[in-house]
């Protein structure tokens, strides 16, 4: 019987014949994923794990169409768009934004995060399982091995945010997890526990550790799993699972050798890999998404309509805590003295208003691309990302030191440790606001760390994801009422119990072809 799973088996054979080089097509037949040919020694293993990676930043058209395109999206449209920090300028997505789509198994958005990590699953399965009989270095074979468990091991922790419950609702999990597939098999399978599947994921990270230090190898780019990348996926996976010992250790793993990007790099437009970066996808002009790259849906200076028409922005209630010196307002548009020029309902302002006229006095002169001409202006639209090309070409960020820092934080709290805490605070935050002191305690210092996380990585695709854990109401106030720059359809106060227990059902191209799981 098909499933789901079958049919990313065999999208995987033909990505292994055309993901990796012209000649490499030439000599391998589209139906044989697990053939020794593959498999036959660590060169061609390693261009099978580059295309694993390809899919990270890959176009998915098909039923889904063109706006599915690897972990931009799953950034895009699942962590940022339905957050609390995150604003649209354009109504349209009340069904994304405010979660209307996690029962409906049928829907587009329920089906993509599904078969895209479990694709990225099955191709690694393959090169698990034939690695070791590969013909090279042995170290060469180790460093595949535990790139290969890493991504694993990352999809699964993915795959657990969206699809089961919260670590904290599971009864120390022992609800449903997802299907926990560790060969390169197409057989019907029942979920695995959520005890199971994160077990897992630590089983495969602790391996791959391991494999990264006896191969004596390191990673040439930043865009490759290396055993700092382990240990970030190890970090985020032990936070959500609230194992705060373990996400403590390991995110200060993750962050050593990766000092904070300076200010210059942080107003720099978030679009190349800098010092603070431990993993990303690489983009070029050569290798573009066109208009359904991540930075063409937000990258300030794009000429995409996405972004001209529908520029993205910060949420007032968070906008409004920063500190006065804070590097990090520069990012988005304030209104201070222009306030007469903003529609009072949606927010905008016309290019010829005084508003208008200073945005682009202020960014239309930049470096090629420019802020387009044609571009609309809305108050607290962002600046934190910007393209190297247009329509929309950039690097995109998976891990960095600040996320290891919060973690971190995040778990010294939660073990009694706030002396640590604080301090953990006010080394990721003072160099971006000379007067940044921490000094709450408690309760108080929690919010305070949610508060700086949310400042922090505005856009980076953690919003909902860290709602969810922190079992934090959605609210959205809509322009006009205190705090509020929301469009009216935008607006909500959801419980952490409303939308499924903020968790995606399991989508139907799963079910209907899978007899040992049960039908939502």
């Amino acid at each position: 019987m098909k499933t789901l799973f079958h049919i990313v088996c065999i999208a995987a054979m033909l990505m292994y014949s055309v993901g990796c080089s012209d000649d490499y097509l030439n000599t391998s037949p589209t139906d044989s994923t697990g053939s020794t040919e593959i498999f036959e020694n660590t060169t061609n293993a390693a261009l099978a794990l580059n295309g694993v990676l390809k899919l990270m930043t890959k176009q998915y058209g098909g039923s889904f169409g063109q706006g599915y395109n690897g972990e931009g999206t799953i950034k895009m449209y699942y962590g940022n768009y339905p957050g609390t920090a995150f604003v649209l300028n354009t109504a349209g997505w009340t069904n994304t934004v405010l979660g209307n789509h996690h029962t409906n198994t049928s829907s587009v958005l329920a089906v993509y995060p599904w078969f895209y990590y479990y694709r990225i699953i099955g191709d690694v399965n393959s090169i698990i399982a034939h690695i070791d009989g590969a013909k090279g270095a042995e170290g060469e074979r180790q460093f595949i091995k535990a790139q290969a468990l890493t991504l694993r091991a990352y999809a699964y922790s993915m795959l657990v945010q969206l699809y089961s419950l919260r670590w904290s609702d599971s009864q120390n999990g022992a609800s449903p997890g997802v299907v926990l597939r560790l060969e390169p098999t197409i057989d019907p399978q029942a979920l695995s526990t959520l005890g199971e599947v994160y077990s897992q994921v630590y089983k495969d990270l602790d391996h791959a550790i391991n494999l990264f230090g006896s191969s004596g190898l390191k990673r040439r780019d930043n865009f490759s799993p290396d055993i700092q990348v382990a240990y970030a996926v190890y970090a985020r996976a032990a936070i959500n699972r609230l194992d705060y010992g373990k996400a403590a250790d390991m995110a200060a793993k993750a962050r050593e050798g990766y000092p904070l990007m300076t200010n210059a790099e942080y107003l720099s437009g978030f679009n190349t890999p800098n010092r603070e970066w431990i993993w990303s996808s690489f983009s070029s002009t050569e290798e573009t998404l066109y208009y359904f790259s991540f930075h063409s849906t937000i990258a300030f200076n794009s000429n995409a309509n996405a972004v001209r028409q529908q520029p993205k922005g910060m949420s007032k209630q968070y906008y409004d805590t920063f500190g006065e010196k804070d590097i990090r307002r520069e990012l988005f548009l304030d209104t201070v003295g222009y306030a007469k020029d903003v529609n009072k309902t949606t927010g905008r302002a016309a290019t010829t208003t005084p508003l208008g006229r200073y945005v682009f006095d202020r960014y239309g002169n930049r470096s090629v691309p420019a802020m387009d001409p044609a571009a609309y202006i809305y108050a607290y639209m962002q600046f934190k990302f910007s393209c190297t090309a247009n329509p929309g070409v950039g690097h995109l960020n998976h891990f960095r030191s600040a996320e290891m820092y919060l973690i971190e934080a995040e778990a010294q709290y939660h073990l009694g440790n706030e002396v640590k805490a604080r301090s953990l605070l006010n080394e990721l935050t003072r160099p971006r606001d000379a007067d940044y002191t921490c000094t709450q305690t408690g309760e108080k210092l929690f919010t305070e760390i949610k508060r700086i996380a949310q400042l922090e990585l505005w856009g980076e695709g953690f919003d909902w994801f860290m709602l969810k854990r922190w079992k934090d109401r959605i609210i959205h106030t809509e322009w006009g009422k205190p705090g509020g720059n929301y469009l009216e359809t935008y607006r909500c106060d959801q419980s952490p119990n409303d939308k499924n227990n903020q968790t995606w059902a399991i989508p139907l191209a799963e079910t209907d072809y899978n007899n040992l799981i049960d039908k939502p």
